[in-house]
């Protein structure tokens, strides 16, 4: 799930450029989440009706449920320019004035990660969302004064993994306020079928299944893995993906039934067996794995809390009795500092 620079930069263009592959390019193609697709397409339809800019949008949710695939949706259904940044590589309130200041009328505008954004290059944009205008500072001192500059009007997209570190004047300023939810089966499995229909992958139903079962809920998990299986069916099974082929190759790739992964593992162990099921502070997990504090937070964590394997209480990450079960370790007594553990 990490990059530890073990992955060459062409590497890292080409999983990309198979997304991309991948994405629909509307919305009616878009599977599951059918009522943020009934709420999105009726405001897109409302727009387009109105012959205006569509409401700003912010679609949160974790990682790799489609935020960036139906921002590029929105575009298409609306027929408008799109441009991306993210909120990272917006450091100076110059950087985010020079794109707002060359937006197009009704232009959609994505930025990726928009929690992340810097306290003053956020300022900028409210006036922006609001109003359609910069506010620029020209002088210093006591000459200075401030210049309203009118932009065309847009749509701005945020996306975020992090709903809660988005202040709530930024927040409030998008009309259309979206969650992505995890992927049931079903729905993984359809998606599994179409990608592999798009690379010409022979893929059973079953076989599709078993990797929408090991997906964590995640299209981009899926597709992930579906990738893998091809290349092992590829050499091994004369290209056939097969219930039992996909549950060899994904064995292989130690992807356990659960879709969970070394990382996974890791944390889960260090609670379960470091410190006999917690509770314990994030930030000793973190170090206990040489993992980031915010990637456990936002990829792991609520994957396994879904799982039924992790509880966050006000003292720490503390482990269930089903995780105790699934990774087969003997559970010690219940402690007071642990009340509700078993």
């Amino acid at each position: 799930m990490r990059d530890r620079g073990l992955i060459s930069g062409a590497a890292l263009d080409s999983e990309k450029q198979f997304e991309a592959a991948l994405r629909p390019s509307r919305l009616q193609e878009f599977t599951g989440q059918s009522r943020l697709k009934e709420n999105l397409a009726i405001a897109i339809e409302a727009a387009r009706q109105r012959g205006e800019a569509l409401d700003h949008v912010l679609l949160y949710g974790p990682p790799g449920l489609g935020k960036t695939t139906l921002a590029n949706i929105i575009s298409g259904e609306l027929n408008v320019a799109f441009d991306q940044t993210a909120a990272p590589i917006l450091q100076k309130k110059l950087d985010l004035t020079g794109v707002l200041t060359n937006l197009r009328e009704k232009q959609v505008f994505f930025i990726d990660e928009i929690h992340r954004l810097l306290p003053d290059v956020e300022e900028i944009l409210y006036s922006a969302l609001e109003d359609f205008r910069v506010d620029l500072m020209v002088g210093t001192g006591a000459g200075a004064r401030t210049h309203s500059m009118q932009i065309q009007r847009f749509t701005a997209i945020g996306a975020t993994t992090r709903q809660g570190l988005i202040s709530a004047p930024l927040r409030g300023r998008f009309g259309l306020v979206l969650r992505l939810n995890p992927y049931d089966i079903d729905d993984l499995t359809s998606i599994v079928l179409r990608s592999a229909a798009l690379l010409q992958v022979k893929v059973d139903e079953m076989g599709a299944a078993e990797i929408a079962r090991r997906a964590r809920g995640t299209p981009r998990i899926a597709n992930r893995l579906l990738r893998r299986v091809r290349d092992y069916a590829q050499v091994r099974a004369a290209g056939q993906v097969t219930h039992d082929v996909s549950v060899t190759a994904l064995d292989m790739l130690e992807v356990d039934r659960y879709g969970l992964d070394e990382i996974d593992q890791k944390i889960m162990a260090t609670i379960l067996e470091k410190y006999a099921g917690g509770p314990v502070g994030i930030k000793t997990i973190a170090a206990s794995i040489d993992e980031e504090e915010a990637t456990i937070e936002d990829v792991y964590e609520p994957y396994l809390m879904q799982l039924g394997f992790l509880d966050r209480t006000p003292r720490g990450r503390v482990a269930t009795r089903r995780a105790f079960d699934y990774f087969k370790i003997a559970p010690p007594a219940v402690m007071p500092n642990q009340p509700g553990l078993f």
